[in-house]
């Protein structure tokens, strides 16, 4: 029993400590790491009003730009090419308006109007007979804050 103890103090004693750094581990790739080029890459810092620009292109073919002025509106471009040959465009606009993309390859929402729900329908029409029979007098305001009491438009069970 001793040697089976004895053992094992020395299996751990010997086994490799993990690292404790932050540095990050090389990858496990059977293939090298290919490192982009990169092949233009001209600044502007930002000067005393908040204007900056930069354009950066990669070997890979990604080219971005991007221009800032006085209050924080910026615009700007990116584009790459997908491995099956389509090229990705995207412009944006960032201004007191939000942030505002636009690119073939961003989804789009139905047309409105579209179709209004059945259940929605019935709310709406609900809403319609208390608001009528609130102002007949048939149902009266909550004081709580604006709303108003339970309809007593629903059965009892």
């Amino acid at each position: 029993m001793k040697t089976l103890i004895l053992s094992l103090l020395v299996v751990v004693a010997v086994a490799e400590r993990p690292s404790l750094s932050y540095d990050a581990h090389a990858p496990h790739t059977s293939s090298p790491v290919q490192q982009i080029p990169i092949i233009r890459d001209e600044r502007v810092h930002p000067a005393a009003d908040g204007t900056y620009s930069f354009d950066v292109e990669t070997g890979d073919g990604i080219v971005r730009h991007e221009s800032g002025g006085p209050g924080g509106a910026q615009q700007g471009t990116v584009s790459f090419t997908f491995p099956d040959g389509q090229v990705f465009d995207l412009q944006f606009v960032a201004d007191a308006n939000g942030y505002q993309p636009q690119s073939p390859f961003l989804p789009v929402a139905p047309a409105f109007p579209h179709p209004i729900p059945a259940h929605a329908l019935e709310q709406i029409e609900r809403g319609r007979l208390e608001h009528e029979a609130r102002a007949r007098g048939e149902l009266r305001e909550s004081s709580s804050q604006g709303h108003s009491a339970p309809s007593q438009l629903y059965g009892r069970p």
